[in-house]
């Protein structure tokens, strides 16, 4: 990572009518490029022209309309500048940064786990104190919905706990399950002065973002053993092909562009390196094998979209204070534009990438909104729903060749979540064109399926 962490496919370098446009994958493949033939430079060359020249003819047509528009639109009538990175924003059409800061509306019902007793509450929209749940109504089924919810992979416990065994404070209210459970509304937890069992319900679920060892580090520097315990290493033999996070013992997801470029690779070639920080304390044969490959079926190559795959590894990872799991984003929840977030990898550790990092390196970036990131000097309208950004304006950090697939962490006090896979961007830590992630939050029912169903 450079202050940088993106990569190149082979693929792009073609001289296709369905080239997407400048988008660099972040995948370390420069060694297996294939020379560019006269020919095709050619190619590119005539089509260049021909498009920079049909971008000049719609960028004067352009600056006309819009000099047309502030000459008879009232003055009073133009948009507002936002104040996020005033100084830093560009000046770009399509953009509205009042828009991006308006909060999200807040969820129906909230759930947490509190206490050395791992009691579950509940919080209605319609009042702001946390009741305790009833355990009458109570079933796995609803406590399996919960953890999901709350960004965990499963439930591994649950049991009732004696009110009386419990110290309360006097004003504790709690929570009544309804009859009717098709969905976790408002309505079905109905607030009760007691539970009529005198029982209430504990929840465990499958323990995920937690730091044992982290000590934090600023970005662009070595990280020490244990910092970012669900970093993984995939590698196509001996050599580091992508990054990856832990989900799970079985489980590991990374871009859907890394196995593509690789599709032909037989699967027992695939290794997946947890709780390493250099490459060269790596032995051969070392690892755990892949079992299973299972890219997102709508990914897609020419745009990028669905860049999420699933690695299910052969033997369990050993979870310990150096390997762990990341937690998934909850369910519906917020993380801000402009919220400080980590990216970590062993990718280039400059924009010419002509060093690559024997030992991992992290660097912290913004979100950005996905309306800044797609007006029209960034990129265009080039990222879908399934996409975010992250990074700076004037390019100091972002990630590079070798960091497909790695993890885009952000905190939400002590627990750290999954919010984005590194996957494409124009070049490393340039002016204007942040880093692009696949958006976990668009595929949490199909990673819970997926690896439900296997």
């Amino acid at each position: 990572m450079s202050p940088t962490l993106n990569d190149q496919d082979p693929m792009e370098v073609q001289c296709s009518e369905e080239d997407p446009g400048p988008r660099i994958f972040r995948t370390d493949l420069e060694d297996q490029q294939q020379p560019i033939s006269w020919a095709g430079c050619w190619c590119c060359l005539r089509r260049g022209c021909a498009v920079l020249g049909a971008l000049g003819l719609l960028a004067g047509a352009g600056v006309g309309s819009w000099l047309l528009v502030l000459y008879l639109w009232p003055a009073t009538s133009l948009p507002i500048a936002g104040t996020l990175q005033e100084e830093t924003t560009p000046s770009c059409p399509g953009t509205n940064s009042e828009e991006a800061l308006l909060p999200p509306l807040p969820k129906t019902v909230s759930f947490r786990i509190n206490g050395k007793d791992l009691l579950l509450e509940v919080q209605r929209r319609a009042r702001p104190d946390w009741l305790l749940v009833c355990h009458e109504g109570w079933n796995s089924a609803l406590g399996e919905h919960i953890c999901q919810s709350l960004g965990h992979l499963r439930l591994t416990q649950h049991k009732a706990v004696n009110v009386s065994d419990i110290k309360l404070n006097g004003s504790q209210e709690f929570a009544q399950l309804s009859a009717k459970l098709e969905d976790l509304l408002e309505e079905v937890w109905q607030p009760r002065a007691n539970c009529t069992s005198g029982r209430i319900v504990s929840l465990k679920c499958s323990e995920c973002g937690a730091r044992p060892l982290a000590s934090r580090i600023v970005g662009g520097q070595a990280v020490a053993p244990g910092h970012w315990p669900w970093q993984a290493s995939v590698m196509l033999g001996s050599r580091h092909t992508c990054g990856g996070s832990v989900l799970a013992p079985h489980w590991v997801v990374t871009a859907a562009h890394c196995m593509y470029t690789f599709r032909l690779s037989r699967l027992s070639s695939w290794r997946v390196h947890a709780g390493v920080v250099s490459h060269r304390a790596i032995r051969p044969h070392q690892g755990t094998m892949v079992e299973k490959i299972i890219p997102h079926p709508l990914y897609s190559a020419q745009n990028h979209d669905y860049d999420v795959a699933l690695l299910r590894l052969r033997t369990p990872l050993n979870f310990s204070d150096t390997v762990g799991a990341v937690c998934l984003p909850a369910k519906e929840q917020h993380f801000p534009m402009g919220l400080q977030c980590w990216v970590s990898g062993w990718g280039h550790t400059d924009p010419s990438h002509t060093h690559s990092s024997d030992t991992l390196q992290d660097t912290v970036v913004p979100l950005l909104s996905t309306q800044l990131c797609n007006s029209s000097c960034m990129y265009g309208g080039s990222l879908t729903h399934r996409m975010l950004c992250a990074g700076y304006l004037d390019g100091r950090a972002d990630a590079c060749q070798g960091d497909s697939g790695g993890p885009l962490v952000c905190p939400d006090g002590d627990t750290w979540h999954l919010v984005g896979v590194v996957s494409w961007g124009r070049g490393c830590a340039e002016p204007n064109h942040p880093g692009v992630y696949a958006k976990v939050a668009e595929f949490l029912d199909w990673l819970h399926s997926t690896m439900r169903v296997h």
